[in-house]
């Protein structure tokens, strides 16, 4: 949240959705303990957990992989019903993702503006053109700074 708060500056912040699948308690009852407890703090602190699907697949090496599905769907589909009901001026997207390059172009017609912030490395240039501010960019002393740090 203390990220949040400092790359939104002085703007209201409306709504903080989450999207995520979540974890098989059997597979990693460990993993799916951290998980559970991180999704309870999120709760708390005003954030919406939108529960997408998980899907099981085997890796070219035969190893079996679990993706999350809708994720990027939901986002997109939630992000336009929010510029619809004008529930905001700018949206913050936290993806490099490729797939959503359309997204600016609907939002802009909505008279609303959308702003990327992405991990180091793992941005679409597709994305980045499409939106009309070029973004935040999540490097090693951010992560150190505000995500990594207890």
């Amino acid at each position: 949240m203390k990220y949040i708060n400092k790359i939104a500056k002085q703007r209201k912040i409306i709504d903080i959705y989450y999207f995520v699948a979540p974890l098989k308690q059997d597979l990693n009852p460990q993993t799916y303990s951290k998980q559970q407890k991180m999704l309870s703090r999120l709760r708390k602190s005003g954030v919406i957990i939108i529960l997408c699907k998980r899907s099981k697949r085997d890796s070219e090496d035969g190893k079996e992989i679990h993706k999350i599905k809708e994720d990027d769907i939901r986002l997109a589909l939630q992000m336009q019903k929010d510029a619809y009901h004008n529930k905001f001026d700018t949206a913050l997207l936290f993806s490099g993702d490729g797939d959503f390059a359309p997204l600016p172009e609907y939002i802009r017609e909505k008279g609303k503006r959308m702003e990327v912030i992405y991990f180091e490395n793992s941005i679409s240039i597709g994305l980045l053109r499409a939106c009309e501010f070029k973004g935040i960019k999540i490097d090693k002393k951010i992560l150190n700074k505000f995500f990594l740090r207890e």
